[in-house]
């Protein structure tokens, strides 16, 4: 017999023969153990100590009897349980106040989404010069401080010396003498001041967009709306989900605006926000259990926001 007819050994040989295909076993996974968590000690204790300490002194508040006698020295605290709550449940004006600032807020959410998605969709068609300019003014209009900013939408809107009634012809109309003008005139400074965050997240998120995507619906006929809403928005969805949240959580909480620019909350209180009705109760009233239980109140609401928003954002890292 010849070599070859001794090495040939039949289908067995290159199938189940007698000997078998080593398999790949796996252990079992290893964990990360507390590795990650000796990184964020000190994040957490930082933010231990910035947040945790402050939110429960603002329960602890909430929960007792707390006024200036009591600041003062001049009567001893006194457990109230749920009684501050009560109080403040029971309050018509609190129930008006939370209905101004959830409308407020969502007019301010919308109009900043609509305005940061169309200036992002805007700095993609023009050239770069133009790009530059637009981009340095609004990370300009972004960087400036809240109160700096109120005060000067305040000159700009005054009815004696104010240059946009004399350009508009309005002649002395007072903008925050009346209930929704003055809230329209505080909705533009916080469209000025947020839209570029919008802007720019969504800026870097349409050029992550991989340009044969666009082209080929252009070619297909597509408008830019019909681009826009087939395309791009389910494609940004995941950033789009983020700075809503995120400007929901911005807008809920506003204070400086509506304080600088109505002088502390309106006529007869007509442009109160939750945060500036817990600083006029705390402070201005001396009941710092009420504007304490007010602060409580915020917190759930946002804190609920947050757990929503982590929850999207994990359901879209799933899908991703």
């Amino acid at each position: 017999m010849t070599a070859n007819s001794t090495a040939y050994k039949g289908p067995a040989a290159a199938g189940t023969g007698s000997t078998p295909r080593r398999r790949l076993s796996r252990g079992p996974a290893r964990r990360p153990g507390w590795t990650p968590w000796l990184y964020l000690l000190p994040a957490l204790v930082l933010l231990g100590g910035l947040l945790v300490y402050p939110i429960y002194q603002l329960g602890l508040i909430s929960f007792l009897k707390y006024t200036q006698a009591q600041v003062s020295g001049g009567e001893p605290t006194t457990f109230q349980g749920f009684g501050n709550y009560a109080t403040l449940f029971g309050d018509s004006q609190f129930w008006q106040v939370l209905l101004a600032t959830v409308v407020f807020a969502a007019a301010c959410v919308l109009a900043t989404l609509l305005v940061g998605c169309a200036l992002a969709v805007l700095l993609t068609r023009v050239r770069a010069l133009p790009r530059l300019a637009l981009m340095l003014a609004a990370l300009g209009a972004w960087a400036t401080p809240s109160i700096t900013g109120s005060t000067v939408w305040v000159f700009l809107f005054d009815p004696d010396f104010g240059p946009v009634n004399r350009v508009l012809g309005l002649g002395d109309f007072s903008w925050t003498y009346g209930r929704y003008s003055a809230f329209a005139l505080v909705l533009l400074e916080v469209l000025w001041c947020s839209f570029p965050f919008v802007m720019v997240t969504v800026y870097a998120g349409i050029r992550a967009i991989p340009a044969e995507v666009l082209e080929a619906a252009a070619l297909d006929g597509a408008s830019r709306w019909r681009i826009w809403r087939s395309v791009m928005a389910p494609m940004l969805r995941p950033i789009l989900v983020v700075v809503t949240i995120q400007s929901i959580i911005w807008d809920f909480k506003v204070f400086t605006q509506i304080y600088v620019m109505t002088g502390g909350g309106g006529i007869a209180g007509q442009n109160l926000v939750l945060n500036v009705y817990a600083y006029q109760k705390a402070f201005a009233s001396s009941q710092y259990s009420l504007g304490s239980a007010i602060g409580v109140v915020m917190l759930v609401i946002l804190l609920a926001v947050t757990l929503v928003y982590l929850r999207l954002v994990r359901r879209q890292g799933e899908e991703l």
